[in-house]
């Protein structure tokens, strides 16, 4: 329940792959005519180019998303929440992203722990219904993030607010508010009716640099559990370049919720994800061969000690 949950509330505040995605290098484009190449932008003077810069960066990602041109990742992730400061080392593979704890708390895990975290993967290793199961739900999550995604150009009016200063030229940072006229086809897509907040875009890289929203509502939600978010919750999150050659990635994620699942259940949830240290590994890696890279990352640990 908790793993499902919190997967409604990751899709809600768009940190999914599919922001993750990356382009090959040298395949940014002026946009619409608000990129230039002299360290100023030009930025929409109206809503509608607003909402046409918009569906330029949306339509770009889901092109690179589905070119899948991009490298793979050996990355750090923090999350925390209730449980304290929990890291990770994930690992990208051809059968889906891995995941082995590193430490608790800033400090290594227990002898117990690190037994759990084994066994845990040690399972998914010698069960390949298992571990079939593990990148079907993953693949389930991507689509319905694309469909998120797709829809932000048509759920949302957009406006111009401001620019944002960056090392390569200036961002746009648009505000959105929901857009009356659209129909959201399906229960997941009926959270943005209740969303409002900030979008800011690289428009040289043609990238969602950031989303910064707040529910001005209660809203429904659906994703395999039927509930609702209380108005008040907020979410942050940010993608980065994490190479300097358009490989941008999901680097930090806050949440906050409050509401309902399944009626009676409630939800409260409070994170704070970071992902860094982003290493690039080989793109067709097996399940077998990235569990033994991230085991590897134990022993050159040891010997720099």
């Amino acid at each position: 329940m908790a793993g499902a949950l919190r997967s409604v509330l990751v899709m809600v505040a768009l940190g999914a792959s599919c922001l993750a995605q990356t382009a090959a290098p040298g395949t940014a484009r002026a946009l619409n005519g608000h990129s230039q190449e002299n360290g100023t932008v030009d930025v929409p003077k109206t809503p509608a180019e607003a909402q046409n810069l918009v569906r330029g960066v949306i339509e770009h990602q889901m092109a690179a998303d589905k070119r899948n041109e991009g490298p793979s990742f050996l990355y750090l992730l923090s999350d925390t929440g209730k449980r304290g400061t929990v890291t990770k080392e994930m690992i990208e593979t051809k059968e889906g992203i891995i995941a082995r704890l590193v430490a608790i708390d800033g400090r290594p895990p227990s002898a117990e722990e690190r037994k759990a975290d084994e066994e845990r993967l040690n399972k998914l290793l010698n069960d390949p219904h298992a571990r079939q199961d593990k990148a079907r739900k993953q693949q389930e999550d991507d689509e319905r993030t694309r469909k998120m995604v797709r829809a932000l150009p048509d759920a949302f009016l957009y406006g111009y607010d401001s620019t944002v200063p960056a090392p390569r030229g200036p961002w746009i940072r648009l505000k959105f508010k929901p857009n009356p006229d659209y129909d959201p086809p399906s229960r997941e897509l009926q959270v943005f009716q209740g969303m409002e907040g900030h979008m800011t875009v690289d428009p040289r890289a043609q990238r969602l640099v950031e989303i910064d929203a707040k529910l001005f509502r209660d809203v429904n939600f659906g994703w395999g559990i039927l509930g609702h978010l209380d108005k008040g919750g907020e979410f942050l999150v940010r993608q980065s370049d994490v190479t300097g050659h358009d490989d941008w990635e999901v680097t930090e994620m806050k949440l906050r919720f409050d509401g309902k699942a399944l009626i009676f259940k409630p939800i409260h949830i409070r994170e704070d994800d970071s992902a860094s240290n982003f290493r690039v590994v080989p793109k067709d890696l097996t399940f077998a061969q990235g569990v033994e890279m991230l085991r590897k990352q134990d022993t050159a640990l040891a010997e720099k000690k």
